[in-house]
């Protein structure tokens, strides 16, 4: 297992396969499990700043298709079992989400709440190709304003 776990980090590393890296790292920081890819696009425009404008990209796509899963996921989980919490706090951020409509995946960047809120989107069935939409943008917007602050904060 061990042997197994070195060769995939091999495999993932920096720069070889750096935009495969960022893809991956984007796609899975997306779903509901608790990663950031920021460090990655970083480290990779870092090591080759020619691949400033790829990393975005790659990282923007790989990121939105882990908010379209988690939107599956949510979709998927609405047909198995219709039960949700009845708290005011969630009766009112359910209120808050079907007004803004898919509009709200634009907050899909935010850390700790975008996960979440691109599942409930679908859970919610809200319009799968809006959302994808508005998720792609604010993510974008998120690994270009991040990726640039940080290579000002850290330009040698």
């Amino acid at each position: 297992m061990e042997l197994w776990l070195t060769q995939l980090l091999q495999w993932l590393a920096l720069p070889e396969f750096g935009l495969s890296t960022v893809f991956v790292v984007s796609f899975i920081s997306a779903t509901l499990l608790p990663m950031g890819s920021e460090p990655a696009v970083f480290g990779l425009i870092k090591l080759n700043p020619d691949l400033f404008w790829s990393a975005i990209a790659v990282a923007t796509v790989g990121n939105t298709l882990g908010g379209m899963f988690s939107w599956w996921m949510g979709w998927g989980s609405r047909k198995v079992s219709k039960r949700w919490s009845n708290s005011a706090q969630h009766v009112r951020a359910l209120a808050w989400l079907e007004k803004l409509g898919p509009k709200a995946c634009l907050l899909s960047w935010l850390p700790g709440v975008g996960d979440p809120l691109c599942a409930v989107a679908g859970w919610l069935q809200m319009p799968l190709w809006p959302c994808t939409l508005y998720m792609a943008i604010g993510k974008f917007a998120r690994y270009l304003t991040m990726t640039a602050g940080l290579l000002w904060v850290f330009p040698g």
